[in-house]
């Protein structure tokens, strides 16, 4: 799947090192669940979750520019007939400008055009303001909140409205 400067493709075990680098670094992880630092812990990890893959239960991809650099990591999971949520989100200092917005329409491009879902799901950390914000932004509706997330859905419509605003970045 293509957007204007970055790609998205399914992962693969070849992916495991550079996934483990992002996973264990202080600048990207603070708002994920702790991975052991291990490289054959990630392979097996990506070997499993290929059989998932395969199931249609979750789909975790590699954030790339089209130059094939990659620069971040996203995943799609707990689907249901009407839902995805998403998140192991990371974007990397190689990111282009725009990443950020092209890889979530593209996200939500693959949530209701392949997977037919209406509406996504996902929670995002209290502390996470900067990706709070994006969501609000984007059309999200804060529906919970707790002492360790705030919790969102989008639905289609919404994405739909907020990609007609932003079609110039896109």
């Amino acid at each position: 799947m293509n957007s204007k400067t970055i790609r998205m493709r399914l992962v693969e075990v070849d992916d495991a090192d550079y996934i483990l680098s992002l996973r264990i670094n202080p600048a990207y992880n603070n708002f994920l669940s702790s991975v052991d630092g291990d490289l054959e812990s990630q392979i097996k990890w990506i070997k499993d979750y290929k059989k998932d893959e395969l199931e249609k239960k979750q789909f975790y991809f590699i954030i790339e520019r089209l130059d094939g650099t990659r620069c971040g990591t996203v995943r799609i999971y707990d689907i249901s007939d009407e839902s995805f949520c998403w998140g192991s989100w990371i974007l990397d200092s190689n990111k282009t400008k725009y990443a950020a917005v092209e890889s979530a329409f593209l996200i939500y491009e693959f949530g209701f055009n392949i997977l037919k879902c209406n509406q996504s799901h996902f929670e995002v950390m209290n502390d996470n303001s900067g990706v709070i914000k994006f969501h609000r932004r984007m059309g999200a509706e804060l529906i919970n909140q707790d002492e360790e997330n705030h919790y969102f859905i989008i639905r289609k419509d919404q994405v739909m409205k907020s990609k007609e605003e932003l079609a110039h970045l896109l």
